[in-house]
């Protein structure tokens, strides 16, 4: 299970991959579960990209927000749920 900062630079990879601190201790977490990858550029500067398996986490993270009720008022769609 990814931590909230783990997933927010996860997010960050994906939003903002060229502004991303690369001594992030997260990034080893998001490289071991193989949920980034670094790009190799030019020099010996690299830069984070997601790999598949980021970005369907991701997208899972983004539908599992949409069906969640705001303001504790369930909406209709949650009631196709039950």
């Amino acid at each position: 299970m990814l931590s909230p900062h783990e997933l927010a630079t996860l997010m960050l990879v994906h939003s903002a991959p060229d502004q991303i601190d690369m001594a992030r201790f997260e990034l080893d977490t998001l490289l071991d579960c193989q949920l980034i990858s670094l790009e190799p550029r030019s020099g010996a500067w690299r830069r984070p990209v997601l790999t598949p398996a980021g970005a369907h986490l991701l997208e899972a993270a983004a539908r599992l927000e949409g069906k969640r009720p705001r303001d504790g008022v369930a909406s209709s769609e949650d009631d196709n749920l039950l």
